[in-house]
């Protein structure tokens, strides 16, 4: 058997399993040098021996985000939550699978900020996403899935086992004539370029949302509700 044909049916077995635990996305990727460079140092040096990553998404409800009307809700706060951890345990469940095929795997949070001055986490899960074909970044810093545009939220698993470089249905494209989430956002932290996103003005949103709606978590919902995926304008 090839080692292509064998990395192929490790990653239809992955994704299988995946499914069977509430994933609706799946794909791998392989982590270059650069990429790598872009890590939080906490987990830079280990994952030079984890050249593979496994990109898993859960599409949030769309009934849930449409309670998002002018600042994130109580309910919206919960299913956050409720996301984060159905990602944590399938991030885990797969971590084992791999393990228990005799390789090494890393479950990376969900969520889970280590720098608040820069918002940085271990790694960006929608860099890894993009790089495992999942979808694009979009002009409001999100990845974008052709599937469920932007309505996602994602994990990843760093692993050793050969995995196929790029698997998630090769997605790429852009917003096309799309601006809803240009005028959704109260800051005017999005721009038509995406380059030009104000990380900033969103940040300082974020914390606002934090404390006036009493939540003490830094998200909005606002942008994600309105964005459909490639040509919804």
């Amino acid at each position: 058997m090839s080692e292509r044909l064998q990395s192929e049916i490790k990653f239809e077995e992955l994704r299988t399993a995946a499914g069977r635990r509430g994933i609706d996305l799946f794909g791998t990727a392989r982590i270059d040098e650069e990429h790598r460079r872009r890590f939080h140092e906490s987990i830079r040096d280990i994952a030079k021996s984890l050249p593979y990553a496994v990109s898993m998404g859960i599409r949030l409800s769309d009934p849930v985000l449409q309670t998002v009307l002018t600042a994130p809700t109580w309910t919206y706060y919960y299913h956050y939550r409720q996301i984060n951890s159905a990602l944590d345990q399938a991030a885990l469940f797969v971590a084992g699978e791999i393990q228990r095929g005799g390789f090494a795997a890393l479950p990376i949070p969900a969520s889970q900020i280590l720098d608040w001055e820069l918002l940085q986490a271990h790694l960006s899960h929608r860099e890894i996403a993009g790089l495992a074909g999942l979808g694009w970044m979009g002009r409001n810093n999100l990845l974008i899935t052709p599937e469920f545009g932007s309505m996602v939220r994602l994990v990843t698993v760093l692993t050793d086992m050969e995995l196929p470089a790029q698997s998630g249905g090769h997605a790429r494209g852009d917003c096309g004539t799309c601006r809803k989430c240009v005028k959704m956002c109260p800051v005017e932290a999005i721009d038509d370029d995406p380059g030009k996103f104000n990380l900033d003005r969103c940040a300082a949103q974020l914390r606002r949302f934090a404390k006036s709606e009493k939540i003490n978590t830094m998200i909005c919902g606002l942008c994600i509700k309105v964005c459909r995926g490639a040509g919804d304008s």
